[in-house]
């Protein structure tokens, strides 16, 4: 029989290539899962240490019956891994995010044993990612298990499968099902016994491989998030060796005109992206960590998630299989091509579906995440999406292959088609342009290829919660902007059926170390929820406004507590048809709306604000205030405009802050104090900016902006002083006619 045991207890670590009888003599005890990366890879600076560290204990291993073989199986190691046993290498795994397993028996002496295993996540040029807008933890950061299992057992070196395999065929009218069961089995077996909803069928095997189909009816069907119904299949083998799945039966289908389609009926996709680490944790989390991150999207009321960028853990799959999420799931194929990479996209894409295919939430692969960004699209970097695309319809032809396509690649670009469906990460309104593009970015594209699957695969907005802004605009960081900028965004997702799926980037706040802005360095905080899932930000509460059936009310503002102004917004968010505002006690106003209601209040001192619709009630304090909070602002307290009168910016016949990039750019003067202006600005976004170029489209749309609008979104990196120092520098320039 397996005998599956857990093995993450008393391990050593050393943060050096020392060797692994260093480690154990002179390392750290540590409990796996962990990560060396915790604390530097959050800090900002882009100086965590990305290096080759060491693992290492002893044990004696059970004791083995004649033919009996010893595995052990890491659900992670980033990035690439060694192991050792008693000195003697086991195995090399490139590859940071699947499952891998080694077998030990051969390399076992009695008595007490030393493993070893070497982490590694320094930089280079063949294992992915090595750029990407997050951090890249290294360290045994997911759990190990040590599994013995007879001489005859089901498949563990298959890519780090489970070695059973679930097919659904559904009928016409899907009232039945053809399943198909799998095994793949080493050693000498005659046949595999599987059992399916109290049916047991046995299958002969031959050349290592077992397969019998059964067949349901009525069957019951897995249908997203309104009933997430599963069944088990069980395989066994004589020797005592047994292993089983879960899996669903539905329809999956993609429609350019209706988006996406589940069990025959058009499914509208409403959700988020997903990064897996936390503030404090990294990416080393236990299964409660995942449950959490799980019962807060489904608060929210989302349907789908987009596990990016890379392949999550397993105990999360499952989740999304038990709670009806519909999951986008990729590899880290991400940034910048590596011409020495391509091997390491094929085995990480084999390992992503072998492991994953009977996951009935999965709908699509990721082949690649914004892969244009760093240079463009080259002959080779089409070549390996190709050979990727091929794989995932060799490995599995019943789910299509998708791309998240960077918003710098032309629309009209043939390797926008290089997968069967797509997506686009856009950021008008937050990074370069404005909300309204948006709209027309998916209306052009929809025109042009009507034929085409198109969704939103990542658009957001940074927002620190400690920032508020009576009048919010795009670069403050501030909470009510990035309500204000969801609020435009989900509205142009309700009016375009066509797109299959939107998926809001980020649900959490994750680190990015290469990043500094915001005031909070070392972290991207486009989330809908704070690193430390403790604080739902004002959009979390949109969204659940648009998509969860959840009656509730919720007050914005509740952080935005002194104001100077006279008359004060307050907005209330609920998926109720009417809303009531109390102003101390008093009834204010009554308004009917569609999710999001606004009212104008006056204030004057401190006054308690209460919303109501039914038995429904949410509550905030709020106070009037001789001047604005400047703990509210970005760098305590960034003015919005940043001269006293129009005529300080402004000399006749010369340039200033006020003109646009377009009209600057006619003097080669104007040009070249732009050019330094903008290094300046690109490297505060971290490193995977530096190395990204407008095409020519999204340039001209820039240029054609006042050079002002662009200094306020650069935050920290143009300070009040340098905005001055610019305009006067410009002022200098006489204006090209």
């Amino acid at each position: 029989m397996r005998i599956k045991e857990a093995f993450n207890e008393k391990w050593m670590f050393s943060r050096e290539d020392c060797g692994g009888q260093t480690a154990l003599a002179q390392g750290t005890p540590v409990t796996l899962p962990h990560t060396w990366n915790a604390q530097d890879g959050q800090d900002g600076g882009n100086d965590y240490y990305r290096g080759r560290c060491w693992y290492a204990k002893t044990f004696t291993p059970p004791e083995l019956q004649a033919g009996e073989q010893l595995w052990l199986e890491f659900e992670g190691v980033a990035m690439t891994a060694e192991v050792y046993l008693n000195g003697r290498k086991l195995a090399v795994h490139q590859g940071g995010y699947s499952t891998f397993r080694v077998e030990l028996t051969q390399a076992l002496v009695p008595g007490e044993n030393l493993l070893a295993v070497l982490a590694d996540n320094s930089e280079n040029d063949t294992v992915y990612p090595q750029k990407a807008d997050f951090t890249f933890y290294g360290g045994i950061y997911r759990p190990v298990h040590l599994v013995t299992v007879p001489a005859a057992h089901f498949a563990l070196d298959y890519h780090g499968g489970p070695g059973i395999k679930v097919t659904p065929v559904l009928s016409q009218d899907l009232q039945s099902a053809e399943v198909k069961a799998e095994a793949w089995v080493t050693g000498d077996a005659g046949h595999v016994k599987f059992t399916l909803d109290g049916k047991s069928q046995d299958a002969m095997v031959v050349q290592g491989h077992a397969e019998t189909v059964f067949h349901l009816e009525p069957v019951h069907l897995w249908n997203g998030v309104e009933d997430p119904y599963l069944y088990t299949v069980k395989a066994q083998l004589e020797s005592g060796d047994e292993v089983e799945t879960r899996f669903g039966c539905r329809t999956i289908a993609f429609d350019p005109q209706q988006g996406f389609i589940l069990n025959g009926k058009p499914c509208r996709l409403c959700g988020v992206a997903r990064h897996q680490d936390r503030l404090g944790l990294g990416n080393a989390l236990t299964d409660a960590e995942h449950e959490e991150d799980m019962a807060l999207m489904r608060e929210m009321g989302a349907n789908t998630v987009r596990l990016a960028h890379y392949q999550h853990a397993q105990h999360f799959y499952d989740l999304c299989d038990e709670y009806g999420m519909i999951v986008w799931a990729e590899i880290p194929y991400i940034t910048k091509h590596m011409e020495n990479g391509r091997e390491n996209t094929l085995s990480q894409m084999t390992e992503l579906i072998v492991q994953n295919c009977n996951h009935p939430s999965i709908v699509c692969w990721g082949l690649s995440n914004e892969i244009t960004a760093s240079g463009g699209v080259t002959a080779d970097m089409a070549e390996n999406h190709k050979a990727l695309n091929e794989l995932c319809h060799k490995l599995d032809p019943t789910r299509p292959t998708t791309m998240a396509h960077a918003f710098m690649l032309d629309m009209d670009d043939d390797f926008v088609m290089a997968s069967d469906i797509r997506s686009y990460n856009l950021y008008y309104g937050w990074y370069l342009g404005e909300l309204e593009q948006n709209d027309q970015f998916f209306d052009e594209f929809h025109q042009k290829h009507p034929e085409a699957v198109i969704g939103l695969s990542e658009y957001g907005a940074d927002a620190n919660p400690a920032y508020q802004n009576g009048a919010p605009e795009k670069g403050d960081w501030s909470e009510p902007y990035q309500a204000v900028y969801h609020e435009h965004m989900l509205k142009m997702w309700s009016e375009r059926p066509y797109i299959w799926a939107m998926h809001c980037w980020n649900m959490f706040d994750f680190a990015a170390d290469g990043r500094d802005e915001g005031g909070k360095p070392g972290q991207n905080q486009k989330g809908l929820i704070t690193f430390d899932r403790k604080t739902k930000k004002d959009a979390f509460y949109l969204y659940k406004a648009y998509l969860s059936d959840q009656p509730f009310v919720h007050l914005c503002g509740r952080r935005y507590v002194d104001r100077a102004e006279e008359i004060t917004q307050i907005k209330v968010y609920s998926n109720q048809p009417q809303v009531t505002l109390l102003v101390d006690g008093k009834v204010l106003a009554e308004k009917t709306a569609d999710k999001v209601f606004v009212f104008e209040v006056p204030i004057s001192g401190q006054h308690h604000i209460e919303a109501r619709s039914g038995e429904l009630s949410d509550s905030i304090t709020i106070r009037k205030t001789d001047a604005p909070n400047p703990a509210y602002r970005a760098d305590g307290g960034e003015v919005v405009n940043w001269f006293d009168r129009p005529d300080e910016v402004m000399r006749e016949g010369y340039y200033s802050i006020l003109d646009s990039m377009e009209s600057i750019k006619k003097s080669p003067a104007g040009a070249a104090m732009l050019a330094r202006m903008m290094e300046k600005v690109t490297a505060s976004y971290g490193d995977v900016a530096k190395s990204v170029t407008l095409p020519e489209a999204v340039q001209r749309q820039m240029d054609k902006m006042p050079l002002e609008k662009l200094l306020k979104q650069a935050g920290k990196a143009v300070t009040p002083a340098m905005v001055k120092q610019l305009n006067a520098a410009l002022n200098q320039i006489p204006r090209e006619e």
